[in-house]
């Protein structure tokens, strides 16, 4: 028998899923956990912690949960502050405080992407929470509200198919890379719910066992539920396809502004940087030739004399030059900048003795050119 299923794509940069950490001390587990994903699911509906065991917890804590762990992240460690003004015991003096910070421990996964399959009988549950996540009441996160997702939850593809089991519904959507010539793992692990059968009344031996089955979150309170681990492969004669498509493209490059040299508002401020200095490159003061944008901001028209300098052609070929090699975006080299001179020059002597050796070449015998 076939049964609706939900995915939900859990990714961003930083995870947590807690079990059984203490309080100074929280760790996560290696995969969202089910009470993780009950919570977020009761937040996209906007049911509060005290009234959730009244309706909530009993239909979501029986639908069949699986996890596909697509990317598993890194463990990082970070810590908090919790209070400013906490009795802490001081390590010198038994039985005495003073006022403080506690400091704890957190552990998170980063940049990790799980696919997640929740599936259940009921068609209009299914529904019900599909609509939940796309408008969701409250602001979903993935563990901590220190955690928000970088992708929208609501996996795409295959929504509203039923599918006989849990390996069949994660098998169904294809693993994508992130980035376009990010290599695809050989496999990825999957934790799937165990629930008896009539052949099968035992959990299998390898079964694992998760304290995260909600029975209250006001106060919190856990079942336990069996896990079975399972591999699956990935590749074109694998278990799970690769889509040829990336997550994500490269950003480009916002549009920069360019000079437009026919425009006359431009060919004035020309003539009006050229009259402000003499005729002469402001660096060697040989007679100038040209203009230098020193800033791109105001180019295509909107030019004023401040962004531009004079220059023989001599000096903005060397600027031009140390300029590409910088990859300079916006803001150009201004040449009367002191910071400037030793690079102008050094250039400049490397330009005339390339242009001087290209001469000879083509004046001279190839013996005759040092």
């Amino acid at each position: 028998m076939s049964a609706y299923t939900l995915f939900l794509r859990l990714e961003g940069p930083l995870q947590a899923w807690g079990d059984n950490s203490k309080f100074v001390i929280r760790r996560t587990m290696e995969a969202p956990t089910k009470s993780g994903v009950i919570g977020l699911l009761c937040a996209a509906l906007g049911v509060s912690r005290s009234k959730a065991s009244e309706d909530w917890l009993p239909k979501l804590s029986a639908l069949t949960m699986g996890v596909r762990i697509d990317v598993p992240g890194v463990r990082w460690w970070d810590y908090h502050t919790v209070g400013a003004g906490m009795r802490m015991r001081i390590a010198e003096a038994e039985g005495k405080t003073k006022p403080g910070a506690m400091l704890t421990r957190r552990e998170y996964l980063c940049d990790a992407s799980f696919l997640v399959a929740l599936q259940g009988d009921d068609e209009s549950l299914i529904y019900e929470l599909s609509e939940a996540i796309k408008k969701p009441k409250w602001t979903l996160y993935l563990g901590r509200k220190s955690c928000p997702p970088a992708r929208p939850l609501l996996e795409p593809a295959n929504q509203d198919k039923t599918f006989p089991n849990l390996e069949s519904a994660l098998t169904s959507v294809e693993w994508r890379r992130r980035f376009r010539g990010d290599l695809a793992p050989q496999t990825v692990d999957c934790l799937l719910d165990w629930k008896p059968i009539p052949g099968q009344p035992e959990a299998p031996t390898d079964a694992l066992v998760w304290y995260d089955e909600p029975l209250t979150f006001e106060p919190p309170s856990h079942g336990p539920r069996f896990i079975v681990r399972q591999q699956l492969t990935i590749g074109p004669e694998g278990n799970i396809k690769v889509s040829p498509m990336p997550l994500q493209n490269s950003t480009p490059s916002p549009p920069r502004p360019r000079a437009n040299y026919t425009d006359s508002k431009y060919r004035d401020a020309r003539m009006t940087r050229l009259a402000a200095d003499n005729g002469l490159c402001v660096f060697c003061k040989a007679p100038a030739t040209t203009v230098q944008h020193i800033t791109y901001r105001n180019a295509g028209g909107n030019e004023s004399e401040e962004d531009l300098r004079s220059l023989c052609r001599l000096c903005h070929d060397a600027v031009t030059m140390i300029e590409y090699g910088l990859g300079m975006g916006l803001d150009r080299i201004n040449p009367c900048e002191p910071r400037w001179r030793n690079e102008i020059v050094k250039k400049r002597d490397e330009i005339v003795k390339y242009r001087s050796l290209e001469t000879r070449r083509r004046r001279l015998q190839p013996e005759e050119v040092e």
